[in-house]
């Protein structure tokens, strides 16, 4: 059985071009549509509800400052609130006075005594004034402050007193007052800190001895 192809190659090719011109406008509709849809969401989200998200949080803003601006004593309320915010760093920041009287244990000739003390630690000076058997205690007492050094716990070390001064001094046959005064690093003092002081082995002082007498006495000379 003979078959005869009635239709030219040409319309084939039309028809073939006729039904991906459809396709296409077929797919054009629909992104077109879906455009309109997005944008048409869009504009809803836009116009509607941010303009009502912001109204809305324009009110509970008028509302909630409204209820401040009426709350008594606001300012002395928020005076107190920034105050107890610092106190953390505050409490960092002042010195480990504390650490004082150790120091002076290691310090203080096993001879001498200190009858008044004076510590700035703003100018980081501290004054020591007292009493001792002889002078030459008050001397080794002196060269001991002016050598000892300390160590941090990350291993840094540094002279603890720097323009060690032998300010005043006076000798009787009971024995010698003096007043030494001295700058301190103020690290030795920092809270932050875990210090350890070097003293050096010039004199015998209360942290060595066995039976170590009273550190501090009382100011019989009428200083």
């Amino acid at each position: 059985m003979m078959q005869l192809n009635l239709l030219p190659d040409v319309k084939l090719e039309y028809l073939k071009v006729r039904r991906t011109q459809r396709l296409v406008i077929t797919v054009s509709t629909i992104l077109i549509a879906a455009s309109l849809f997005v944008f048409v969401v869009l504009i809803g989200t836009v116009d509607i509800f941010q303009k009502k998200n912001l109204n809305d949080l324009n009110h509970d803003i008028s509302k909630y400052t409204s209820q401040l601006q009426n709350t008594s004593n606001l300012n002395k309320i928020l005076t107190v609130q920034n105050q107890l915010q610092v106190l953390t760093s505050l409490h960092d920041q002042k010195p480990a006075a504390s650490r004082l009287f150790g120091y002076l244990e290691q310090l203080t000739p096993s001879t001498a005594s200190v009858s008044q003390l004076n510590v700035d630690y703003t100018q980081n000076i501290v004054t020591i004034t007292g009493n001792a058997k002889s002078l030459d205690d008050v001397n080794a007492f002196t060269d001991t402050l002016k050598f000892t050094t300390y160590k941090l716990s990350d291993g840094t070390s540094n002279k603890a007193f720097s323009d060690v001064v032998l300010s005043q001094f006076s000798r009787s046959s009971t024995g010698a007052t003096y007043t030494i005064t001295a700058t301190f690093d103020p690290v030795i003092f920092d809270s932050k800190n875990n210090v350890t002081l070097t003293v050096p082995n010039i004199i015998s002082t209360r942290s060595v001895v066995e039976q170590p007498t009273d550190l501090f006495q009382s100011n019989t000379s009428g200083q």
